[in-house]
């Protein structure tokens, strides 16, 4: 954005279209700022934008559920576009607050509406996700993208009665953490500058980094969009984000400085 700060946001347009960037912004009022200042853009002005990267790939599936909740819909629409062109099975479960407020019905629609279903709450209610995965056969790929709530409901539905389709999931915002261990200071080592800094139990190691290196990059300082990942030389994280699931939490290569902090007592990052 113009005034520094650096958001994610899911590219949205046509896969084939090798030219172009399409994002969808939410107006939020109530939010950070981000979206007033991007609708404050006009044609012709320069922003920065960082080499696409994906945390959320579209794998190979006789048969796709997708399932939006919201401005989630941002990163489903160009999966189903890219399933429709590839002559798969698929359907979309999308749940909005309202019709009005629930973004590309139209590209939805046009592409397949038989294979489409809008809730809106405000008329219909909230999605019936079990009606929806029943429909699925086994073996189904099942993409959710939406708030937190809406993932942890599908989430525990497939656990309980559906183990037997395989579920992608990206959140727009953090589930709730609870840590493991209780903060502990420890010391960070900034390796090209050789700098050592000390980091308190009652501050992030991202707030100790950016005293040092100001412009270091973080968008969402919740541990769930990556943003501002760090290579770590030496010493062992501890992983507090939602970025890395499974084995992956036993990486010691990498670190979410917005949240995550390190067992050893000290790290040493690539910065």
């Amino acid at each position: 954005m113009p005034s520094g700060r650096i958001r994610p946001y899911s590219l949205c347009g046509d896969p084939t279209d090798r030219q172009t960037y399409r994002i969808a912004v939410h107006h939020d009022p109530a939010g950070r700022g981000e979206s007033a200042e991007a609708r404050t853009l006009r044609a012709g002005r320069r922003v920065a934008v960082s080499r696409p990267r994906s945390r959320f790939p579209l794998v190979l599936a006789e048969h796709y559920l997708f399932i939006a909740g919201g401005i989630g819909i941002t990163a489903i629409l160009p999966m189903v576009r890219a399933v429709e062109a590839a002559d798969r099975e698929w359907s979309l479960l999308y749940g909005g607050r309202s019709r009005t407020s629930m973004a590309f019905t139209g590209d939805l629609l046009a592409l397949d509406g038989d294979r489409v279903e809008l809730v809106p709450q405000d008329t219909c209610g909230l999605p019936d996700l079990a009606a929806a995965l029943a429909r699925t056969p086994p073996g189904a790929a099942v993409y959710c993208c939406g708030p937190e709530p809406l993932i942890a409901a599908v989430e525990r539905l497939m656990a309980a009665d559906f183990p037997d389709r395989h579920l992608h999931t990206e959140c727009f915002g953090a589930p709730p953490q609870t840590p493991t261990t209780a903060a502990r200071d420890f010391h960070v080592e900034l390796r090209r500058s050789g700098r050592v800094l000390p980091v308190p139990a009652d501050r992030t190691l991202l707030d100790v980094v950016r005293e040092a290196v100001p412009g270091a990059q973080a968008s969402c300082e919740a541990g769930f969009c990556g943003t501002c990942e760090l290579r770590v030389l030496e010493g062992v994280p501890d992983h507090r984000d939602t970025v890395l699931t499974g084995r992956a939490r036993e990486r010691r290569d990498v670190i979410y400085p917005c949240v995550s902090r390190a067992v050893s007592p000290r790290l040493v990052v690539d910065l």
